[in-house]
Formats: structure tokens, C-alpha cells, sequence
């Protein structure tokens, strides 16, 4: 049987273990029993605490705990009892003066060594570490404030001559002034490849950049690639030339998007030191066992080389191989940097070999995982590179909310060429004013704006005003790209964001996408378009001028969505049944692309709805949209199988 609590203060009082390590300790020592009674304390405590020696013996642990933590305190102090060493249990204790000290403590149990129902609790004073702690939180939060206002007042000037550079280009102007908009537009993105470098390098170290893994072809991939640096290679007079082994002519799953930023980094340094001979790309395939692969790249060029001394460095940010490489040849010396930590946060890894005047070769390897053709993705930017007629939008009516004077030129001018009715707000509570007295179909809402910014006046129109205006759909128009803040807007209620500087093209789309008009627009065009049954659900037409007509890439992808939807339906059956919310928004993702190319608006409609639900969404109306989904497949599958009979 244990001893109780006057054995266990005999025991202290006998034991003259302290005499020589506690009582002059610099740790804070209490010994307690099991019910929090103070037995013991040493003299520490008078300097962290400023109880004078002996005074706290007889008054309970728990009464000096702060008020608001004592429940979670006394479970972790009942773990102390049940267990023989516990340690790094924090807490904040009640001083003499009535502040509260953070401290931290290791329990000894004594009862499993000397059978006493009592605890030794070897306490630090931790606020230091605390504050330090809570200044480095500070310290971020900063930071990311920063950048993202960095983005936004960098960006708002430079989108703003991005876009007037657009608008002059469409006028009648002569060969010398073409010479002088082309320098403009040169710099320009110069500038805004040295911003993102900053904000990369900046999401990267706070931990906070995540990776798709979606289905990409690598050798479509690098031709996209070498295609932007055509231009490039005729005016400086060298060849640029690649090689993809013929095993990755297939589907992988994986980042292309960062795939691409890699390969862009290295190809544009390449270029900056190449003046004779040209770059080599190879890919090749290094190792491979079952569904996963690893490809290696190779960026080879015959250009001034990097001397040895430097090879070591050459990875780290702001470094480049010699101060004046800067100066010479621009750039942040980020890029490299950048390059190394996007391949090795994807379990890759990157060299570098070189001399000076004899080239340099950059090598670096990915894993990846082998996909099937129903995973490929075309993203929505890739199926809207065709030539697009612009409709009328003269039955449109759009407020735009913008507090930047060249953004509003730029947009107001577009507006105009599509005959679309608009008025004009600098801020938010403009914005909100004009709303009150006028109906709108859309708001395209700038972010940062003084007075009242893009997100409040969303929070306001949403909460404050009757339906229907309430219920208007509100598009951010945002120089932040920040990863995270589309999901801010979302949650502040807006239907959607279009990033500055846009493509004319891309605001045209998500107007239609958002207004009541477009669907009337759309649905003109499918019916215009029909080229057999007159009730038809699906619409080719996009497709067929996409491919130029090609039959058997048509035929390809008709069975391919025939095929691969009934799984895709399934999961998201599977995925409702189990209450997985974001694995059913991903689904839901991967095959709005394919229904679109089928020219299924209602069904892209209801994968669009599927693709918001959230953990926090009503799912009272989920099963019923799924189902209607499958409804949907069963007739536009029908209307295909007798469409591929017109392709052999």
C-alpha cells in the first residue's frame, strides 16, 4: 500500500538529496502529491516567482494555475500520476505581484520509485522563449503582409503598362514605334519575372507551396517550353535542340506547372550566357519499376561556362557567379535557387558541371508516376488558345470596382469593344453606393483599394443588401498571387478571380461564365452549331475546331470520355457515401475539363457546383446533383455512340 501525504513530507524533510542540487539549483523545484498540495519548494523561487522561501508550502499547485488553462492542466497532470517521467508539460503559474509567468516542467513520479504518491516537478522559466517564439510569428505574419502588399503595389503599375502596351499594339502606328512598344513590353517582363521570383522564393521558405499531381505529357510539355524561345534563338543566331526518350512519350502524374518553371529557368540562363553554338534539352528515362519513373533532364549549352570556385554557390539565393552578371545580364540570382528547391521538394534531385568558356550542363532528376490517358488534363487556358470571336455583350451590365487609373483604361476599353453597358467605381464604398441606386449582372472588384477594399465590399453587399442584389456575382480582379488567396476571396463570397494583367479573352469568358446573358450567348452558339439531332445535348463544334477537324483525335478522346466517366461517377458516389468532401471536389475537377470539351454546359455546370462543395458546404442537395450528373452521361453517351458513327 502507498504512504500517504505525511509520509511524503517526512520523506522530503529526511532526504538531504536537495541540499546540495536543489536548494541551489536554477531550476524552480516543487514537490507535490498526488492532489496538487505543495510539499516542497526550493529557493528558486523567490527569484522567478518572487514568493519568499517556504511560502507556498501547504497552498495547492492548482490555484496558482492560470484560470483559463487549469482543465487542460489537470489532465496533464493526471498523465504525470499514471506515468513515471512525463516531460515538457507548459503552463503559466501566478506570480506575487498577479502576472502569470510561462514555465515548463518534467515530472519524476515518486510512487514508482519510492512508493510515495508524490511528484517532483523540475520546472524552467520558458518566457523568453515564449516571446522569441511569438516575435518570429510576428515576424512572418509581417513578412507575408509584406509580400502580399509587395505584389499589389508592384504589380498594379506594371499590369496597368502591360495592358496600355496591349491596347497602343491594336492602333496604327509605324514600324519605329512597333521597336519602341517591343523594348517596353521587354522590360516589363523582366520586371515581372524578378517579382516572381521574390514572391517563389517567399512561399517556398514559409513552408506553404503545394504540389498537383495531375496527368501531363513531359515531350508536349517541353515543346511548349522551347516554342515561347523561338524568337530568341533566330535573333541571337544560335540552334536550340531536344530530345525526349521515346518511353516518356506518355502520361505522367505530377507539377507541370513547376516541371515548367524549372525547365524556363535553366533554358533562360542558358540563353543569357550563350552567344555562339546553341542549347541541347535531352530527357531520358533513368529508372523505372512498375508505375513509377524517374526522368532526367539535361539543359546543355556552349556558352561563357562558370568558373570552378563558383559551381559551390551557384544554388544559393541572390548568388550569382560574379557580382557583375547582374549588372550585365539582369536577373535576382534567384532562379536557381528557386529551380533547386522545386525539384528537391519533389524528392528530385540537381547538379551542375561547367568551365569557363566551355558550357555548362545542368542535370536534374524528378520522380514520377506513370498515368493513363483518361487522367490528362487540358487546362482551361489551353482549350481557349484558338482564335475566339468575341459575341456582343450589349445586354450586359458590369460595374467595375478598380482604383487604379490605367487598370480602368484598359479594362473600360475592352468593355467597350464588346458594346457591354458599365459604370465606373474607385473603391468599394463607391461601389456600394452605386448599387443601391443601380441593377448590375456582374461586379468586377478590385482587391486593395483605399477606403474600403474589394473583400469588406463584398462582406457588405452579401450581408447588408436584399436579395436579389445580394446575390450579384462578384469577380476579384487581384495582382496578388499569393497561393491561398482565391480561397480568401471565396470565403469573403465572391464567384470567382481573374488575375491582372488578364487576356481580353479571359475577362470575355468569365463574364459569360457568371451572367445570365452568356448562357443565352451559349446557348445560341450550341444551337447554331448542332449538325444532327436538333435536342441534342452535346456540342463538338468546339472540339472539331480545336483539332481542325481530326477525326481520330476526336474519335480518341470521344471514346476516352465515354469510357472514363462511369469510374469518375462512381467515385463520386463512393466519395458522397463516405462523407469525403475534398476528395469529391477533386473528382469533380478532374473531369469538368473532358465535359467541356464534350460541349456539355449543364453538365459542367453541375460538375462546377460539385467542385465547390467544401466541409463547411450544405450537402443536403449533393446526392440528388451527383445523380442528375449520371442522368445527364447516360443521354450525352448515346448521342456520342451514334456521333462516332460518323467517324469510321
Amino acid at each position: 500500500m502507498s504512504k500517504r501525504y505525511s509520509d511524503t513530507a517526512e520523506y522530503v524533510t529526511k532526504r538531504g538529496f536537495y541540499e546540495a542540487v536543489v536548494e541551489d539549483g536554477a531550476d524552480i523545484i516543487f514537490v507535490v502529491d498526488y492532489f496538487g498540495n505543495i510539499l516542497y519548494h526550493n529557493p528558486s523561487v523567490r527569484e522567478a516567482l518572487g514568493y519568499p522561501p517556504k511560502s507556498l508550502i501547504d497552498r495547492n499547485f492548482f490555484d496558482h494555475i492560470l484560470p483559463d488553462s487549469k482543465e487542460e492542466f489537470q489532465n496533464q497532470f493526471e498523465q504525470c500520476i499514471s506515468e513515471p517521467y512525463v516531460d515538457n508539460i507548459e503552463f503559466k503559474f501566478l506570480k506575487s505581484d498577479g502576472t502569470y509567468s510561462y514555465l515548463e516542467f518534467n515530472s519524476v513520479n515518486l510512487n514508482h520509485k519510492e512508493g510515495i504518491d508524490g511528484l517532483i516537478l523540475d520546472c524552467r522559466d520558458i518566457n523568453q522563449r515564449k516571446k522569441d517564439a511569438e516575435e518570429l510569428l510576428r515576424a512572418q505574419k509581417a513578412k507575408e503582409r509584406f509580400m502580399a502588399n509587395m505584389s499589389h503595389e508592384i504589380r498594379t503599375p506594371i499590369n496597368g503598362i502591360a495592358g496600355m502596351i496591349t491596347l497602343l499594339a491594336e492602333t496604327d502606328i509605324s514600324e519605329e514605334q512597333k521597336k519602341y512598344i517591343n523594348a517596353i513590353k521587354t522590360s516589363t517582363d523582366n520586371l515581372k519575372v524578378i517579382i516572381n521570383d521574390i514572391l517563389d522564393i517567399s512561399i517556398i521558405e514559409s513552408g506553404k507551396l503545394k504540389f498537383e499531381k495531375i496527368g501531363f505529357n513531359i515531350r508536349h510539355q517541353l515543346e511548349s517550353i522551347l516554342d515561347t524561345f523561338l524568337h530568341q534563338t533566330k535573333e541571337k543566331g544560335i540552334y536550340l535542340k531536344y530530345d525526349v526518350a521515346d518511353e516518356l512519350d506518355i502520361v505522367v502524374l505530377g507539377d507541370p506547372v513547376r516541371l515548367y518553371q524549372v525547365l524556363i529557368n535553366l533554358i533562360s540562363n542558358a540563353f543569357k550566357f550563350t552567344y555562339k553554338g546553341g542549347i541541347q534539352v535531352n530527357v531520358s528515362c533513368t529508372s523505372k519499376a512498375g508505375n513509377e519513373l524517374i526522368a532526367t533532364f539535361e539543359v546543355i549549352d556552349t556558352g561563357i561556362g562558370i568558373a570552378e570556385e563558383k559551381l559551390e554557390t551557384i544554388f544559393e539565393s541572390f548568388s550569382q557567379a560574379d557580382e557583375s552578371v547582374t549588372r550585365r545580364y539582369g536577373g535576382t540570382g534567384l532562379g536557381l535557387a528557386i529551380s533547386k528547391q522545386l525539384v528537391e521538394l519533389q524528392n528530385g534531385t540537381i547538379k551542375v558541371s561547367s568551365s569557363e568558356n566551355n558550357g555548362t550542363r545542368f542535370t536534374f532528376s524528378i520522380p514520377y508516376t506513370v498515368g493513363k490517358d483518361k487522367d490528362l488534363v487540358i487546362e482551361k487556358e489551353q482549350i481557349n488558345e484558338s482564335e475566339q470571336e468575341f459575341e456582343s455583350l450589349e445586354s450586359v451590365k458590369i460595374l467595375l470596382v478598380e482604383d487604379n487609373e490605367i487598370n480602368r483604361m484598359y479594362a473600360a476599353n475592352i468593355l467597350k469593344k464588346w458594346n457591354c453597358q458599365f459604370d465606373i467605381a474607385e473603391n468599394g464604398y463607391i461601389a456600394t453606393e452605386k448599387l443601391k441606386k443601380e441593377p448590375y449582372d456582374l461586379i468586377l472588384m478590385d482587391i486593395q483599394m483605399p477606403i474600403m477594399d474589394g473583400m469588406e465590399a463584398t462582406k457588405v453587399i452579401r450581408q447588408n443588401f436584399p436579395s436579389p442584389l445580394n446575390k450579384i456575382p462578384i469577380i476579384a480582379l487581384t495582382a496578388n498571387v499569393l497561393k491561398g488567396d482565391p480561397e480568401k476571396y471565396t470565403k469573403a463570397g465572391m464567384n470567382g478571380h481573374l488575375s491582372k494583367p488578364f487576356l481580353p479573352k479571359s475577362l470575355y469568358n468569365i463574364i459569360l461564365e457568371h451572367t445570365t446573358d452568356s448562357k443565352s450567348v451559349k446557348v445560341l452558339e450550341k444551337e447554331q452549331s448542332f449538325d444532327s439531332v436538333e435536342n441534342q445535348i452535346i456540342d463538338l463544334s468546339f472540339l472539331k475546331k480545336m483539332s481542325n477537324d481530326d477525326h481520330d483525335f476526336i474519335k480518341e478522346l470521344v471514346i476516352s470520355f465515354i469510357e472514363s466517366t462511369p469510374e469518375l461517377i462512381a467515385e463520386m458516389k463512393d466519395h458522397y457515401k463516405n462523407q469525403q468532401w475534398n476528395e469529391l471536389s477533386s473528382t469533380a475537377h478532374k473531369v469538368k475539363p473532358a465535359v467541356k470539351l464534350m460541349g456539355l454546359i449543364d453538365m459542367h455546370e453541375l460538375a462546377k457546383q460539385l467542385e465547390s462543395i467544401s466541409p463547411e458546404s450544405d450537402k443536403s442537395s449533393i446526392e440528388a446533383i451527383i445523380n442528375e450528373f449520371s442522368e445527364y452521361y447516360e443521354i450525352a453517351k448515346k448521342e456520342l455512340e451514334e456521333e462516332l458513327k460518323n467517324y469510321g
